[in-house]
C-alpha cells in the first residue's frame, strides 16, 4: 500500500470531515462515500476476527463525530468480519447504515439501544449505576428506519422522552451556570443531524459557549474551575484536555448530586415489555446489555439471562473492554471472571453474544484486542455470535 493511500485511510479512521463523509446531508455522505472508494480502490484489508458489533453514530453521539457512511467504511477499512450499528433511542441511521454495508461488502446489523424500567427488578441496580430498576436494553435486527404502523407511536414517544429530558437537564444545568447558559435550537440542536441532542452533546455545547463567552479557553477555563469546583489536579487535566473537560461538566453538572440530574422513576422510560414488543413488530430481536456483573441485578449471570429469556431476549451485547483492561489487577482479575460466567451462561442458553466497544465517548477502541488474553478465551463465542445474528438479518 503506498503512503498516499496509507495516509488517506490513516484520516478516515481517526478524524470526522464535516464536509464529506459526516456532512448532515446524505446526499454529501454518499457521494463522499463513492470518492473514496475510487481513490482506495482494492486496499481494503479482511480479518478472519476483527468485528464491532456494537457502534454509535452521530445520530445518537460518536466520540469521533463519525455517521453510518463513515462507521461503515472504517468498518471496511479495518477488515472487520462483522459489523453493527447502535443509537439511542432511534433508528434515523438504520437505512443508510444497510446501503452503505451492502455497498461495500460489510455484513452488519442494525440496533437501537434505550433505557428500560424493569419492575421485577425495582429494588435493585442493574446496569445503570444507581438507579435500581433501570436497565439499558436494546433491540438488534432492524431492517428500515421506517417502522410499521402498530410501532409508530412508540418511536415517536421514544423520540419525545430522550428530547424532553435532555432539555429538561439543560434548562436545570442553565440555572446553575447562567454565564454558559445555552440555547436548545441554536447551540443544541445545531451540533445533531437529525434533532436528536444527547448528554454528551449538551456537555459540548457548554464548552462551546464558555469559549465563545469568555473569548479564550484559558478564561473559559477559570470559570469552569470554579464552577466545577474542580481540584488543581482535575483543572490541569482539564485544561489540558477538552475531553477531560467535558467529562468533569458531565460529572459536575447532569450525574448524580449535580443540578441536572434527574432522578428516574417508573415513568421516565418504556417498561422492558414494551419495548421488547417493539422491537419483535420491527422484525428485530430484543437483546440485553450487560456491564460488568458487580451490581446486584447481574451478581447471577444465569438468573439475569434467564430472566430476559424469559421476557422475548435472544441476544446480549457486552462491551469486553471495560470487563478487563482497567488498569487495575485486582479488580481486572474480578470482572473477568463475572465475563467468564456470562459467557458460559449464554453458551448454556444459546444466546449469541455481540461485542463491541460502543465509540461514543472519547477514547474507546476502534477494535476489541481479541488476540489478546483475556479476551482471546471467548474469541469464538463472540464471532460465533456476530456470525448468527448477522445471518439472520442479512
Amino acid at each position: 500500500m503506498d503512503e498516499k493511500t496509507q495516509a488517506i485511510i490513516n484520516t478516515l479512521l481517526t478524524t470526522n470531515e464535516p464536509a464529506g463523509l459526516d456532512s448532515f446531508d446524505l446526499a454529501t455522505r454518499f457521494e463522499a462515500l463513492g470518492k473514496y472508494m475510487v481513490q482506495l480502490g482494492c486496499a481494503f484489508p479482511d480479518s478472519p476476527t476483527k468485528h464491532n458489533m456494537h457502534g454509535h453514530t452521530f445520530f445518537s453521539f460518536n466520540c469521533l463525530g463519525w455517521s453510518p457512511t463513515h462507521y461503515a467504511l472504517a468498518s471496511k477499512l479495518l477488515g472487520f468480519r462483522y459489523t453493527g450499528m447502535v443509537d439511542f433511542d432511534v433508528l434515523d441511521g438504520v437505512d443508510e447504515f444497510r446501503y452503505a454495508c451492502k455497498l461495500l461488502g460489510v455484513q452488519g446489523v442494525c440496533g437501537m439501544e434505550t433505557r428500560v424500567y424493569i419492575p421485577e427488578m425495582a429494588d435493585v441496580e442493574i446496569n445503570s449505576p444507581g438507579e435500581p430498576g433501570i436497565a439499558y436494553h436494546l433491540g438488534v435486527g432492524f431492517q428500515s428506519g421506517k417502522v410499521p404502523a402498530c410501532a409508530e407511536q412508540f418511536a415517536k414517544d421514544l423520540r419525545e422522552r430522550s428530547r424532553v429530558r435532555t432539555r429538561t437537564v439543560m434548562e436545570r444545568v442553565n440555572a446553575a451556570v447562567p454565564e454558559v447558559a445555552v440555547d436548545y435550537e441554536k447551540d443544541l440542536v445545531a451540533l445533531t443531524p437529525a434533532g436528536n441532542p444527547t448528554e454528551r452533546h449538551l456537555c459540548h455545547a457548554y464548552l462551546l459557549k464558555g469559549n465563545a463567552v469568555f473569548g479564550s479557553k484559558e478564561k473559559a477555563m477559570a470559570y469552569w474551575t470554579k464552577a466545577l469546583k474542580m481540584d488543581d489536579a482535575k483543572a490541569a487535566k482539564a485544561a489540558a484536555s477538552d475531553v477531560a473537560l467535558e467529562a468533569n461538566i458531565r460529572s459536575a453538572l447532569m450525574k448524580s448530586g449535580g443540578p441536572g440530574y434527574i432522578k428516574p422513576d417508573a415513568s421516565s422510560f418504556p417498561s422492558l415489555e414494551d419495548m421488547n414488543a417493539f422491537t419483535k413488530a420491527c422484525g428485530g430481536i430484543p437483546c440485553l446489555a450487560w456491564l460488568n456483573g458487580m451490581s446486584g441485578g447481574e451478581a447471577d449471570a444465569v438468573k439475569l439471562l434467564e430472566f430476559h429469556a424469559s421476557k422475548g431476549a435472544e441476544a446480549i451485547t457486552i462491551i469486553p473492554d471495560r470487563n478487563w483492561n482497567v488498569g487495575d489487577a485486582e479488580k481486572s482479575a474480578k470482572l473477568v471472571a463475572k465475563l467468564d460466567e456470562v459467557v458460559k451462561a449464554a453458551a448454556k442458553i444459546g444466546m449469541p453474544i455481540l461485542a463491541g466497544t460502543e465509540l461514543n465517548t472519547p477514547g474507546q477502541k476502534l477494535v476489541d484486542d481479541f488476540n489478546k488474553d483475556p479476551l482471546a478465551l471467548y474469541l469464538d463465542d463472540f464471532l460465533l455470535g456476530a456470525e448468527k445474528v448477522c445471518r439472520r438479518f442479512a
